[in-house]
């Protein structure tokens, strides 16, 4: 499977909630680097990032766009976030269940038939402004 196709399964399995499929595709040393915090690497550690975020929040992922470049390597994609916010996330506002529509990508490398980095990017602010900051 290309570097294309493997990142569309990836987010395929997001889209289903399928967080064991999602895993299955990553490296063991995967490096995740959220928009905001700190990296991570290693897969207990994504794990635990995805268990985090099913219990605060609950989303989709439409009008999804994949870019690859001519080495194989790298993926970006342009999403839109359909999400509602379940449970308030620690330093961010109150959840009151508030749906949003949020603009995002992330960059992606593949090496070896596997995930070994995601980078994700979102604009914060206008997330808080979205679920009533």
């Amino acid at each position: 499977m290309d570097a294309i196709e493997l990142v569309k399964t990836y987010y395929a399995y997001f889209n289903h909630g399928d967080w064991e499929g999602m895993r299955s595709l990553l490296d063991e040393n995967i490096r995740h680097e959220p928009n905001q915090g700190t990296p991570r690497t290693g897969i207990a550690l994504f794990k635990e990032f995805q268990e985090h975020m099913d219990k605060c929040y609950e989303e989709t992922l439409t009008d999804m766009v994949f870019f690859g470049e001519p080495e194989g390597r790298k993926v970006a994609v342009e999403f839109v976030v359909n999400g509602t916010y379940k449970v308030t996330d620690e330093g961010l506002p109150e959840a009151t269940g508030q749906t949003y529509v949020l603009p995002a990508a992330a960059f992606l490398e593949v090496n070896n038939g596997k995930i070994t980095r995601i980078t994700t990017y979102y604009n914060l602010p206008l997330w808080e402004s979205l679920v009533g900051n």
